[in-house]
């Protein structure tokens, strides 16, 4: 088959022929339609995942596609099924591997290219504000990098649990992209003080929860514009920097810093996962969320694809086709 393939950490990736997988038990083959692309790839590649990989190594996290075969064991699946699935990588490729824990029948208004990018995005965000942060109805959210890839899905899923939900992004397109979306206000952070805009929309009081991907000086302001008993969930460091948290002001506010990796409950609790994830399939069929695909390139082009998500660039999800 063909694939993209990262020959060593920091390297470019090639478009090469690359052995195909054969699904072991409890795992299927799936033929590649769309393939998700996440911010998570371009720390991959580089060697700066949490989970490293030794090249050479097939990146890729989330796909969308046909079963082409079964592994021993399967049940409930058979070959030609239309499937969503996210893996450890191995998505860049015209056929990948997955456990079938990790699969979900797609319903058939979902095509290939919005599937391909639905499951980290919206699973991070469903699990981590309906779970991890308790967020309910009437209760205030700040998401930031709301127009982004993870951003947008949480300002959809805040809308959904009733909170009201201010978006922060850099400059006024996408700020309109996540007001498009769902949330009630929009920050833009690059004229906009985070945390002055958070009080005064908030009449001083400040946010319940918020979905931070970003680190650096946004948590900082978000630190000084939660509210008594917020909730703050770390999803990741898009700026680069990791927040090195004052534990005085946590004491002080009485607040709560969750840290949240996704990826590691489909090992820890894969139940809860896949509960997660229906769910939000279900929310998506009942016409509550409204997946956002920005830029759509061919496989060869995964280089350029993760290039726009490290520039921060594009909105939404970027997805390969095959």
């Amino acid at each position: 088959m063909r694939a993209i393939v990262c020959p060593a950490f920091g390297a470019a990736l090639e478009f090469v022929d690359f052995a195909t997988p054969v699904p072991g038990p409890g795992q299927v083959l799936i033929d590649v339609a769309a393939a998700g692309v996440n911010f998570a790839d371009s720390l991959i590649t580089a060697g700066k995942y949490q989970e490293p990989v030794q090249p050479p190594f097939v990146p890729g996290m989330e796909l969308a596609g046909t079963i082409a075969a079964l592994g021993d064991g399967v049940t409930g699946f058979a070959t030609g099924d239309r499937v969503m699935a996210t893996v450890t990588g191995g998505a860049f490729a015209e056929q990948a591997v997955a456990d079938v824990t990790d699969v979900y029948h797609l319903p058939d208004q979902l095509d290939f290219v919005t599937a391909a990018g639905f499951p980290v995005a919206y699973g991070t965000s469903h699990l981590g504000l309906k779970v991890k942060a308790g967020l309910k109805a009437g209760e205030v959210l700040v998401v930031h990098g709301a127009a982004g890839g993870v951003g947008l899905t949480a300002v959809e899923i805040g809308r959904a649990l009733g909170a009201t939900v201010i978006g922060t992004a850099g400059g006024p397109d996408k700020v309109k992209v996540a007001l498009e979306h769902g949330a009630d206000h929009g920050i833009d952070y690059k004229d906009q003080d985070i945390r002055a805009r958070v009080k005064e929309l908030t009449n001083g009081r400040g946010a319940d929860v918020v979905y931070d991907p970003v680190g650096g000086q946004v948590f900082d302001a978000s630190l000084r514009s939660i509210a008594p008993d917020g909730r703050i969930l770390v999803v990741g460091f898009a700026s680069g920097t990791v927040p090195q948290i004052p534990a005085n002001i946590l004491l002080v506010k009485n607040v709560t810093v969750i840290g949240y990796y996704w990826g590691a409950y489909r090992k820890l609790n894969p139940a809860m996962v896949r509960a997660s994830m229906q769910e939000a399939l279900d929310w998506w069929a009942a016409g509550t969320l409204f997946p956002h695909v920005s830029k759509t390139l061919p496989l060869a082009e995964a280089a350029e694809a993760i290039a726009m998500l490290k520039s921060r660039s594009a909105t939404g999800k970027v997805v390969l086709t095959v």
